[in-house]
């Protein structure tokens, strides 16, 4: 593949791979690098202190307290229950949960397409863009995925208490950002794949068709 597009190429899926893999941490192992995030001044809990922060992130969340922070790895798919002093309460169910998982299989297929990048073969760069394309794919799915859990949060603190403010949290932004970036890691190796066949093209046909002057033709061989 042409310099000028691999280059750009690899360097597009090695931001867009690494900004995943931080993503798919997540919480609790990166407390950080959260999903949505919900600030309440202490208007709700979940037991018997009052919450004033609450991070959700892909392998469970974190409640901040009056007594410090506490993060709880529930795994894959899990469910949260708060109640504000009035005895109200809303369920953060699992089906809400669940599908942020997604997120690690996106990083998976932006790891292939990368190493399949530094290769200068050209079915194994097609192949390469092909798999960016399908991480860009499920990204945009992980995404979907973070904004209905987004507004489901949102909708859900609103009916529990009027003093509570509902955030994205990095992890929201990142994944926007990796999609971005593996389009343009597909986009990009796919116009490189076109150049060098049209340079291949345009080679052969000046190897195999000399110029000649317009009287040769008249010549007698």
């Amino acid at each position: 593949m042409s310099r000028a597009y691999c280059i750009p190429g690899v360097f597009f899926l090695f931001c867009a791979f690494v900004l995943l893999f931080l993503v798919s941490i997540s919480l609790p192992y990166f407390q950080a690098m959260d999903i949505t995030r919900v600030h309440a001044t202490g208007q709700f809990s979940s037991g018997s202190q009052a919450i004033t922060e609450l991070r959700l992130g892909i392998w469970g969340y974190c409640i901040d307290e009056n007594s410090g922070r506490t993060c709880y790895n529930t795994g894959h798919g899990y469910s949260l229950t708060l109640q504000n002093s009035q005895g109200g309460q809303v369920t953060i169910g699992s089906s809400w949960t669940r599908g942020l998982a997604v997120h690690p299989v996106a990083t998976a297929l932006a790891f292939i397409a990368l190493v399949m990048s530094f290769s200068q073969h050209i079915t194994v760069t097609l192949v390469s863009s092909l798999v960016s394309f399908l991480a860009a794919l499920l990204t945009v799915i992980a995404f979907a995925i973070d904004i209905a859990l987004y507004a489901y949060v949102k909708n859900e603190m609103g009916n529990l208490t009027s003093n509570e403010s509902t955030i994205t949290g990095p992890g929201f932004w990142l994944t926007f950002v990796s999609l971005i970036l593996l389009l343009l890691a597909g986009c990009t190796v796919c116009f490189g794949r076109r150049r060098d066949r049209m340079a291949g093209a345009t080679n052969s046909y000046q190897l195999s068709s000399p110029k000649t002057g317009f009287f040769s033709r008249f010549r007698r061989n």
